[in-house]
């Protein structure tokens, strides 16, 4: 039985005293939970974050790294050095980063790579356009982002990268989809992977669904047969409704 992990996108949001009061609040709120709990945060919070984390079940992760392990690169930040610091979570190729960062599936797939060097776990963002949605090639586009991010991996680095399936027209829009659209498009994710790793990769390995992700929405999403939890964005710069999507089935 795969287990859920619910994460949270802070994206650039909450400075270092703001970010100490959200895990503050949440800790207590979350310590019951079945599920993993993340929260990805800006560089400027990854420090603080981590220290006031510590003694709770919540888990830390960046938002971002270079596919360098250092060098004249300059702004970035490597898999190293967060590792130095004892961060455990890195989100790669989040749909923002594509679209106003020049990311491309090679550089996903250069990363990712970079994190498992550095002993890091990478959370992947795959997802359709409202487009490309439109044009009823979803399940094309999102397979062969799947299958682009993981190439050149093992079965078992498959087994430990979790992907999260954000339609893009979703993200930051309200919208959602529903959780039979969303579960069809985790299920299609999860046969590319059976077809090239095999049964017990596609099995283990957790697939989320982000895209305006609430309380409100998240026991429907999250009870689907293979929607593993969710990457929840704005819901998740807030203790009391985050919290109430990592307590979806209680």
């Amino acid at each position: 039985m795969r287990k859920k992990v619910i994460a949270g996108n802070w994206k650039m949001n909450m400075l270092p005293n703001e970010a100490i009061s959200m895990i503050t609040e949440l800790a207590p709120l979350v310590k019951d939970t079945n599920s993993e709990v993340i929260l990805c945060v800006p560089y400027t919070d990854l420090f603080y974050a981590l220290l006031t984390a510590q003694e709770t079940n919540i888990k830390i992760g960046a938002q971002n790294m270079h596919w360098e392990e250092k060098g004249a690169y300059t702004g970035e930040v490597s898999g190293q050095m967060l590792k130095s610091i004892g961060v455990e979570y890195v989100i790669i190729g989040h749909s923002e980063r594509r679209q106003y960062f020049a990311e491309t599936d090679e550089t996903v797939n250069k990363k990712i790579k970079a994190a498992f060097a550095n002993g890091l776990k990478p959370i992947v963002c795959v997802g359709e356009t409202l487009e490309q949605k439109e044009a009823g090639i979803t399940e094309q586009i999102i397979t062969n982002q799947t299958k682009l991010a993981l190439e050149g991996l093992t079965n078992e680095q498959v087994k430990n990268t979790i992907i999260a399936y954000e339609p893009i027209w979703a993200i930051g829009t309200g919208k959602t989809a529903t959780s039979e659209d969303a579960n069809n498009s985790i299920k299609a994710i999860r046969n590319k992977i059976l077809e090239i790793y095999g049964n017990e990769v596609a099995e283990d390995v957790i697939i989320q669904y982000g895209g305006s992700v609430k309380s409100s929405n998240a026991k429907e999403l999250f009870g689907a047969s293979d929607i593993d939890g969710g990457l929840v964005g704005g819901a998740s710069l807030k203790a009391e409704e985050f919290s109430k999507i990592v307590n979806y089935d209680k």
